[in-house]
């Protein structure tokens, strides 16, 4: 996993984006698309929750939920492009870290259908939050297939981070990070409802 991770961001970095530019904003839909997912922490810290928490559920959750939110976030993403209403989105990605937090710190096994329908719930808002921030000229399926990427790779991060379980001081350390992650989500909740 970790080779064709490494292999894909050296792709990526070596692609000659300037020629793309020409095809209608082509690179700029994939461009933005693998950044919007990464330039809003309650993205960040909800996606790498996923990882971590499938990682301490283990086989099958650890491929089972990263597979699931970006399946159905692109499905909200699609909404989003399309302009379908859904209420409350920023409070959905609030809860999101708060919930999937609290997973993590309490080390919440449930039933492995149970975990795969609550990240499911939450991809729906993440998805349509990215959707609606497609800009004008920019190639809708490129820009959907970054923001599946960079959701990817931040689910990987957080399998990665996960893995500190099998250290003697790890559980402690992602109890400790799901507890930051669950009190971020609190204050991203407050954010939505307030503002």
């Amino acid at each position: 996993m970790m080779r064709f991770l490494s292999a894909f961001v050296l792709a990526l970095a070596f692609t000659p984006l300037p020629l793309a530019a020409h095809e209608g904003g082509s690179a700029a839909g994939l461009i933005a698309g693998l950044l919007h997912p990464v330039t809003g922490l309650d993205h960040v810290l909800a996606m790498v929750a996923v990882g971590i928490w499938g990682a301490q559920l283990g086989a099958p959750a650890i491929w089972v939920l990263p597979v699931t939110f970006p399946m159905v976030m692109a499905l909200g993403g699609m909404a989003g492009l399309l302009g379908v209403g859904l209420p409350a989105v920023e409070l959905g990605i609030g809860l999101s870290a708060l919930l999937l937090g609290l997973m993590v710190a309490l080390e919440r096994k449930p039933d492995l259908r149970v975990a795969a329908v609550l990240v499911a719930f939450f991809a729906v808002f993440h998805g349509y939050a990215h959707g609606t921030e497609l800009h004008e000229g920019q190639s809708a399926l490129l820009y959907s297939i970054g923001f599946v990427i960079s959701t990817g790779l931040l689910h990987g991060a957080g399998i990665g981070i996960g893995e500190l379980r099998r250290l003697s001081w790890g559980g402690n350390a992602l109890r400790a990070a799901g507890a930051l992650i669950a009190l971020a989500g609190v204050w991203f909740s407050w954010s939505a409802i307030a503002g």
